[in-house]
């Protein structure tokens, strides 16, 4: 044994197995809770002991000890309570009786690396407890009895003349977990439990696979947590956050940094070889797809509803012929205001200039002989008239507004008719006169003009955009395809986490009302959490990672019926280009009927993307000293400003019942306020940015992401960081206990599972050096790191 622990005493119970015989369901886990022990008593320290349970399991059948587990250490309580759980994973020995030992033990001196036994290892057994175990494929029970939740183990000395004290044992409440692997880890914290499960889902590449060229286009070590409290007094509350690498092009490398880099430096080469294009920026050919786009909807719509209005005519059906042209003069009127821009009437001037034969007013005033002798082989274009455009373009209005003028003089004429007619006699009005003709015949010519107009405005407009797009494609190549891969290669692994997200929060509020008018009135947002320092290789994935996430914007999500309820009938559909993405999210029928209307129809849903990053490792500490910090600063700044806009959107449209309540009393505005404040303060490390735009997203019901490296390390750091103030702000954790949850959080459980599954090894990658520069709440305890490779 080791010379820093005294015994205190220690005790087995047996677990039995049903049906063992027909197999043990090898993919689970059992898991159990050392809730407590009481009335302890130590030699040192006034009887106040440093306790710490250790587990272990007797092989009855080889007759040997195999040590297991161990609790945290809970310093100066007679009647400590241990937060840490045990989980006896699969690869664990287990028979059809399994016999358990618990050792507490009196920890002298945590820092001290080997440990003695003080006292002789003689021990009393005071009960042995057969109990059973049932189960199922989904389910996970702890070995206690199946009808009480507390098992109290009194433990005496070995001559049992004194009582050394009592050991709990609590089962866990668990419901069913599906398709994965789940690790528990529970603690009381003022009679409530709070659960901490993990899905093991083997679908995303481990971290040390992300310089890897066939999985470039794969997030990195994505992963979907969530936190359940529940308390008896209480109505359950749970909390999600999905987990992934940098979005990056980690086999690409960042020697000459990332693609916000990379692609203003291309923007000022394309500018130096003009003169072999003509040069138009990322926002201008952006323009030209949102016309062209606009162009390719709106004029087969204004077509349809002038013939819609026609027939309304024909019908001589007055309510028709308005809700006709209310809808005619609403796609108009967008579509006048979408070629209401500049740079459509540039690029027909462009285009105009670069045909061949193209002469000036200039030109032609200087090749003009007078002999008129002289022939040019190249026929000469038209002199261009600038002011052109602008007339063709005011056309469309002039003619919608003949015909809404014309509709109200033959709906004025129909009243006047019908108000000087006796009532009597107004049937045999009707009867002997049609005037269905003459409507028909008035309106027709107007709409003919207007769907002319149109399409002569439409075909200038999609040839001006399109050689907008066959310059900015001349100008591209071929360094531009290269940065074009890298983009699409960040863009896909930000999609994928994006879609990850919004299914999830889809589905937990699949009954809230709220928040499903929220979700089709404005969108949602999604924050998107980096710890990446601004120093070397991460400068790189962070430029990476900023536009992969701004192009997040460019995704909208439909929701539709599945034709099942078959897992590959459910399963996410991108479709689009690289200007527009559409997710469909399909859902079983029950949920889908339950939705609202606007969402059934197939409305788009917006998502409003944010990145809010703040480095804090030893990178970090060189670049806010001796480096540059402009572009974490101008990133935070820049997403608060759309985090700002979309509350001030969602306060107009949505009222403040649709968001969840929340015990934090301070209001949203003010939230944002203090966030706006510190994203322009000068302060080293300020992670208190990243608190306020967690804890706004969830106000607002956003989507939670984290984010580092590999979404290992500095993000298991933060989201346990996270979890506990959750539970200290929601729901009364004593701040006595705030740290020691903390620290079990990062100790057992899902985070160090995750670190387990990526570099089969239980040790976050830190030094102690690296963790000097760390804030404070982002060390993890002692034991649970070290050097590994990652």
């Amino acid at each position: 044994m080791h010379d820093n622990k005294s015994f205190l005493c220690f005790f087995l119970f047996s677990v039995h197995f049903l049906n063992l015989a027909d197999g043990f369901p090898r993919s689970l886990r059992l898991s159990c809770r050392l809730s407590a022990c009481r009335g302890l008593v130590s030699a040192l320290r006034d009887g106040k002991p440093n306790a710490v349970v250790q587990v272990a399991v007797l092989d009855v059948r080889e007759q040997s000890l195999l040590a297991f587990s161990c609790t945290e250490i809970v310093q100066g309580t007679r009647d400590p309570l241990f937060l840490t759980g045990v989980t006896f994973p699969p690869d664990c020995p287990v028979f059809e009786e399994m016999v358990v030992k618990l050792s507490v033990y009196d920890v002298k001196d945590k820092s001290s690396e080997t440990v003695r036994l003080v006292t002789p290892p003689t021990a009393f057994f005071p009960h042995y407890f057969n109990s059973f175990l049932p189960f199922s494929s989904h389910a996970l029970l702890c070995p206690l009895l199946s009808q009480i939740s507390l098992l109290f183990c009194v433990c005496r000395s070995s001559d049992d003349l004194a009582t050394v004290g009592t050991v709990v044992v609590s089962r866990l409440k668990m419901g069913e977990i599906e398709d994965g692997e789940a690790d528990h880890i529970t603690a009381d914290v003022k009679g409530q439990k709070v659960g901490l499960p993990y899905l093991n889902r083997n679908t995303s590449p481990p971290s040390c696979s992300k310089a890897q060229k066939s999985l470039e286009f794969i997030p990195i070590n994505l992963h979907t947590q969530r936190m359940r409290v529940t308390c008896p007094r209480q109505t359950d509350a749970f909390y999600d956050v999905i987990t992934v690498g940098a979005p990056a092009a980690h086999f690409h490398g960042f020697k000459s940094g990332g693609l916000q880099r990379l692609l203003s430096r291309y923007e000022n080469e394309k500018k130096s070889t003009a003169y072999q294009c003509i040069y138009y920026g990322p926002e201008q050919t952006a323009k030209a797809r949102e016309v062209l786009s606009s162009v390719a909807q709106l004029q087969p719509l204004i077509t349809s509803l002038s013939d819609r209005l026609l027939q309304a005519a024909q019908q001589h059906s007055a309510e028709g012929l308005r809700d006709g042209l209310k809808a005619l003069a609403d796609k108009t009127e967008q579509f006048v205001h979408a070629l209401k821009d500049e740079l459509v009437k540039g690029a027909l001037l462009a285009l105009h200039t670069a045909r061949p034969g193209y002469v000036s007013r200039s030109q032609t005033q200087t090749h003009s002989s007078p002999s008129g002798n002289h022939k040019d082989p190249i026929p000469h274009h038209k002199e261009y008239d600038e002011e052109e455009w602008d007339r063709v373009w005011a056309n469309v209005a002039k003619s919608l507004n003949s015909v809404i003028a014309m509709v109200d003089k033959l709906q004025e004429q129909d009243n006047n008719k019908q108000d000087s007619v006796p009532e009597q006699a107004l049937a045999d009005v009707i009867t002997s006169h049609n005037p269905a003709g003459d409507w028909r015949e008035q309106l027709s010519p107007l709409l003919a003009s207007l769907r002319e107009s149109v399409v002569e405005v439409a075909g200038r407009a999609q040839r001006s955009m399109t050689f907008v797009l066959l310059q900015e494609a001349v100008c591209s190549i071929p360094q531009g395809l290269s940065l074009q891969q890298r983009r699409d290669v960040v863009f896909s692994q930000a999609l994928a986490a994006l879609a990850c997200g919004f299914v999830m929060r889809l589905y937990a509020g699949l009954e809230d009302k709220g928040f499903l008018r929220q979700l089709h009135l404005v969108g949602v947002v999604a924050q998107f959490e980096s710890l990446l320092s601004t120093y070397s290789e991460e400068i790189g994935m962070l430029e990476d990672m900023e536009t992969g996430i701004s192009d997040l914007s460019r995704v909208t999500f439909r929701i539709t019926e599945a034709k099942s309820d078959e897992p590959g009938d459910l399963q996410p559909i991108v479709s689009g280009r690289r200007d527009h993405y559409t997710v469909e999210v399909p859902l079983p029928r029950q949920a889908f009927e339950a939705l609202p209307e606007e969402i059934q129809e197939g409305k788009p849903l917006q998502v409003y993307p944010v990145l809010f990053n703040v480095g804090i490792n030893e990178q970090q500490t060189i670049a806010e000293r001796f480096g540059d910090i402009s572009l974490q600063e101008r990133i935070n700044q820049r997403n608060f400003d759309v985090l700002d806009g979309y509350y001030k959107s969602l306060s107009d449209k949505v009222p403040s019942e649709c968001l969840p309540c929340f015990q934090m009393q301070t209001d949203i505005k003010e939230l944002l306020e203090t966030l706006g404040q510190n994203v322009v303060t000068k302060k080293r490390k300020n992670v208190e940015i990243l608190w306020l735009a967690g804890t706004i997203c969830r106000r607002l019901n956003g989507i939670r992401f984290t984010s580092c490296k590999s979404a290992k390390d500095r993000t298991s750091m933060s989201v346990t960081l996270e979890q506990c103030a959750l539970l200290r702000d929601e729901h009364q954790l004593n701040k006595d206990y705030f740290i020691r949850a903390l620290d079990c959080m990062r100790r057992e459980g899902c985070r160090i599972e995750n670190v387990q599954k990526n570099i089969k090894c239980r040790k976050y990658a830190f030094n102690m050096l690296q963790l000097m520069a760390f804030p404070k709440c982002y060390r993890p305890p002692e034991g649970t790191y070290g050097k590994v490779d990652s």
